[in-house]
């Protein structure tokens, strides 16, 4: 999915803080274990969230799409003291290894898994965000967009990944999938709510700023 050569990816990840240990741990066994491990963030697009998270330094964090937690705790790295981060998920089996990742991470007290439908979850959170991460089924990323953005704080950032789709938004005949995500990007780039840019880091990174 990145979209640049792979040596100047190895460069930028000398120049980058290194992972820790439980997030490599988390890397491995992702790649090893589970399905589709692909849709693991990584070392550089975690240090990305990780470095966006502490220059906001939310009370608050909404993540929609859980995974095996890696992105996860990347984004808790940057929550204030008394922060609490949300992370939805759909996906039950993965359920016990995410929790593992969060205790040895220590972070028990101020993750909350939720699971099941994100869209029933969001509504029975009572919170205003600091920062959303939308990283689920792509399909839905509008609908996601438009259940967090009057609950997203003003000056806080919305963040959606896989926006460049490994390219193929730069195409004329796009699948299904491809049309959903040109959808989502030209919808963000006709709201004059919010000031936005694409970082083009891995899958491409939506930047979303509420004004």
């Amino acid at each position: 999915m990145s979209l640049i050569q792979e040596d100047l990816s190895q460069l930028l990840l000398q120049f980058c803080e290194p992972e820790s240990a439980l997030l490599q741990r988390i890397d491995r066994e992702t790649n090893l274990k589970v399905l589709m491990p692909r849709m693991l963030s990584g070392h550089y697009q975690g240090r990305v969230l990780s470095m966006l998270s502490k220059l906001v330094n939310p009370r608050r964090i909404l993540e929609i799409g859980t995974f095996t937690g890696y992105a996860t705790l990347c984004l808790a790295e940057g929550l204030t003291d008394d922060g609490i981060l949300y992370t939805l998920d759909i996906n039950e089996e993965l359920e016990d290894r995410v929790r593992e990742y969060f205790e040895e991470a220590g972070y028990t007290g101020s993750i909350q898994y939720i699971l099941g439908d994100a869209s029933k979850s969001l509504s029975e959170i009572d919170e205003t965000f600091d920062l959303v991460f939308i990283d689920a089924d792509k399909k839905n990323n509008g609908t996601y967009y438009d259940l967090v953005f009057d609950r997203l704080r003003p000056g806080g950032l919305i963040i959606v990944d896989n926006v460049l789709w490994s390219g193929k938004v730069l195409t004329n005949q796009q699948d299904k999938d491809t049309r959903n995500i040109s959808a989502f990007n030209d919808k963000i780039a006709a709201d004059p709510r919010i000031e936005k840019l694409i970082l083009p880091v891995r899958d491409g990174l939506f930047i979303i700023r509420k004004k």
